[in-house]
């Protein structure tokens, strides 16, 4: 019995920003996730597979190549595959509009929901001033993030050291990223506007390695989020409901994803700026680090 027979049987899947050809893309986790779910139809949401990284380096393990093998037999077995070109993965859009096999390259698309609501499927760099305007910038910032998830390791090692719970360095950059670099602010708004612009009733994107969902003035606004630190996606059921999955929490805790009905609005706010926007400054690490053990060498007294 093959995986796909043993998976879970889902409308539609959703997801984006794997960054195959990275050190931080988390491979095997893609593969458990493809492995639990499968769809008639698949939405690769765009920087599936870095080739700006691969530009300034090969690396692509046999996890990676797995992953796109794993892909490549569902198609076999009778899925669509949609690949939604991104700006890491922007070498493709040389050739958006071709079709092979079951594989089917595009810029955007407009998915149609069980339910009849029609919903653009973009990967969202357009939308990102700085990608757009300022790209040596975005290249810039994509090589900060890369250094950031290594200071990662190294923290969270000493902290481990330090008997100190995980604690996520890019999670916070993001975090200081969204606080400065306000011009970008308007990149949820933009492109729930595109949605409108494709007479659609809401948008599917990734780009901001963020998982979100939410309404911005009558428009869903869907974000897959990523699979290098939140390892999100989203699936559609066959009556029309979105569930954001996360991988491997729900796995390990037992638990199933709590669905998302569209329009229903959530709390939770997105973060607007991936964590590549800025370079973490030296003296900021130390004073984390030495303010962490210093809490620690009190604790041990």
């Amino acid at each position: 019995m093959s995986d796909e027979d043993d998976a879970k049987q889902v409308r539609s899947i959703f997801i984006s920003d794997l960054h195959l050809g990275t050190r931080g893309a988390q491979a095997d986790l893609v593969l458990e996730f493809l492995r639990a779910y499968d769809a008639p139809t698949i939405y690769l949401v765009g920087d599936i597979i870095d080739g700006w990284r691969l530009k300034s380096g090969w690396y692509f393990p046999q996890t990676h190549n797995d992953v796109i093998q794993k892909l490549l037999r569902k198609v076999r077995k009778g899925s669509k595959l949609i690949y939604v070109t991104g700006n890491h993965d922007d070498f493709l859009r040389d050739f958006t509009g071709l079709q092979f096999g079951g594989i089917t390259l595009v810029d955007d698309i407009v998915h149609e929901t069980a339910d009849g609501k029609r919903l653009l499927v973009i990967h969202g760099d357009l939308f990102d001033l700085v990608v757009r305007n300022a790209k040596w910038l975005a290249l810039l910032g994509d090589w900060a993030y890369t250094v950031a998830l290594g200071l990662n390791m190294a923290l969270n090692k000493v902290r481990r050291w330090l008997q100190l719970p995980h604690w996520s360095l890019s999670a916070w950059a993001k975090h200081k990223v969204k606080n400065a670099v306000n011009y970008i602010g308007e990149f949820e708004t933009c492109l729930a506007e595109e949605a409108r612009r494709h007479d659609a009733d809401g948008v599917i994107c990734g780009h901001i390695h963020h998982a979100a969902f939410r309404e911005i003035d009558g428009l869903t606004y869907i974000n897959t989020g990523d699979w290098v630190e939140s390892c999100t996606a989203f699936v559609e059921h066959h009556d029309g409901r979105f569930e954001l999955i996360r991988w491997p929490q729900g796995r390990l805790k037992g638990e199933a994803p709590a669905p998302v009905v569209v329009p229903a609005r959530p709390a939770a706010v997105p973060e607007l700026a991936e964590a590549a926007r800025s370079l973490l400054r030296p003296a900021e690490l130390a004073r984390i680090l030495g303010a962490q053990a210093e809490t620690a060498g009190r604790k041990a007294r």
